[in-house]
C-alpha cells in the first residue's frame, strides 16, 4: 500500500516537475530570493534559507528520479523479455538476462560479437545459394514446354 501510494506521488511529482510551469516557479523562486535579498541586508537567515532549498529540493528530487527510472527500466525490461518469448526463434534463455552474472553477460556479448562476424559471409552465402537457385528455376522453366 505504501509503495503504491509512493508510486502515484513519484509518477505525478515527476510530471508536474518535468513541466514548464514548475520551470517558471523555479525562477520566480529565485527571483523573490534575490529580491528579498536587499530587505534582509543578505544576512546569514537570507543565505541559510537559500542554501537549505538549494540542497533539500535536489535531495529529495534524486529519490523520485530514480524511483520513475527504476520503474521505467523494468517496464522496458518486461516489454523486451515478452517480445523474446513471442518470437519464435529467439532464444528463451536471454529472458530475464538483467539478473546474469557479469561473467555471464561478458560470455554472452563475446558469442554475439562472434555471430557479428560471422553474418555477412552467412548472408553472402545464402544470397549466392538463392541466386543459384533462381538461375535453376528459370533453367527449367525456359526448357520446359
Amino acid at each position: 500500500m505504501l509503495r503504491e501510494k509512493f508510486r502515484a506521488f513519484s509518477h505525478h511529482a515527476s510530471e508536474a516537475a518535468g513541466s514548464p510551469w514548475a520551470f517558471l516557479l523555479a525562477v520566480l523562486g529565485v527571483t523573490i530570493w534575490l529580491l528579498l535579498g536587499p530587505l534582509f541586508n543578505f544576512t546569514e537567515l537570507w543565505w541559510l534559507i537559500a542554501s537549505t532549498v538549494c540542497s533539500v529540493i535536489p535531495t529529495l528530487m534524486v529519490f523520485l528520479i530514480q524511483n520513475m527510472q527504476n520503474r521505467d527500466s523494468k517496464a522496458m525490461q518486461l516489454k523486451l523479455d515478452e517480445l523474446i518469448r513471442a518470437t519464435g526463434q529467439a532464444r528463451n534463455q536471454l529472458i530475464h538476462l538483467e539478473a546474469m552474472s557479469d561473467a555471464e553477460l561478458e560470455t554472452l556479448e563475446q558469442e554475439f560479437q562472434r555471430v557479428r562476424k560471422l553474418r555477412p559471409r552467412a548472408l553472402a552465402q545464402l544470397e549466392e545459394v538463392e541466386r543459384q537457385a533462381a538461375a535453376a528455376e528459370s533453367t527449367r522453366s525456359t526448357s520446359s514446354p
